[in-house]
């Protein structure tokens, strides 16, 4: 009996330093993640475009099922970052285009989410933006699947309070009532309990990026940042326009991880760079 309990206490604490508790632990060998960015009107999900891909190139996730999708936006008004040269880059035949067409997108999307769930698995989605698109995935789930229950097995992470904001409130209450809809704290900020990559300051990635596919990816995302930052009444991102970073629409793809220790940029690059 004394064993037992030896060994349980150590499974805890196991659990435990990962920082997440079992029920929202994402699961590599089952698990789907679906990786929403608005890209309007401002230019940092190019960043965290590159930020992922760096990321996940590491060989720790190399069984991570992913698929990205570029223009969820909301009712947030201003002019589209057209991010398609970059996400042929780094996702290639990974990624569906909402802002060309959200129905045919979301229907698409609907069936690579079908694929994990008919398997067992669950679906997570790490919004780098507001909810109208994945309320509409989630419908169409419902109806292709009604057996699923779409408030165990769809995980929705939010960071931004602005992002709920400029999100339609039909579309919020749907997800917040018909998913397992997680808030947490915002990705722009140090020290709150998730990452915080947006570091004005921070201009030395070059010299970490070892891998030359990865670095053609920052390359780009950086290039196009700057080409769409502030232009003809975008979003003025003021980390981006000093030279510096923002992907703290990372942060959600790290606290699905497990990866919330990451305190900022500088840890993110040590950690993931070579």
């Amino acid at each position: 009996m004394k064993r037992i309990l030896i060994l349980l206490y150590f499974c805890f604490l196991s659990l435990s330093g990962s920082g997440q508790s079992p029920e929202n632990r994402f699961d590599l060998d089952n698990d789907l993640l679906l990786l929403y960015y608005d890209c309007k009107t401002d230019v940092d999900d190019l960043h965290s475009v590159a930020a992922f891909i760096t990321l996940s190139s590491q060989i720790e996730f190399a069984s991570l099922s992913y698929h990205a999708v570029a223009g969820t936006y909301g009712t947030q008004e201003g002019l589209y970052v057209p991010p398609n040269p970059l996400f042929e880059l780094a996702f290639a035949d990974h990624w569906t285009d909402a802002d060309a067409n959200f129905a045919l997108a979301s229907d698409e999307v609907c069936l690579i989410a079908k694929r994990t769930l008919d398997l067992g698995g669950n679906v997570w989605i790490a919004e780098a933006g507001q909810s109208d698109f994945s309320a509409e995935v989630v419908k169409k789930i419902q109806v292709l699947l009604p057996e699923v229950n779409t408030r165990e097995r769809i995980h929705i992470v939010q960071h931004s309070d602005w992002n709920e904001e400029v999100t339609s409130p039909e579309s919020l209450d749907f997800v917040k009532n018909n998913t397992v809809y997680h808030k947490i704290p915002d990705g722009n900020v140090v020290g709150n309990g998730t990452p915080g990559f947006r570091s004005p300051t921070y201009k030395k990635w070059h010299k970490k990026i070892k891998d030359p596919q990865v670095k053609q990816v920052w390359q780009l995302a950086y290039d196009l940042g700057n080409q769409y930052n502030a232009k003809e009444g975008r979003y003025n991102n003021e980390a981006i326009a000093a030279g510096g970073l923002d992907f703290s629409d990372t942060s959600e793809v790290c606290w699905i991880l497990g990866l919330e220790q990451i305190k900022d940029t500088k840890q993110f690059f040590k950690r993931f760079g070579k």
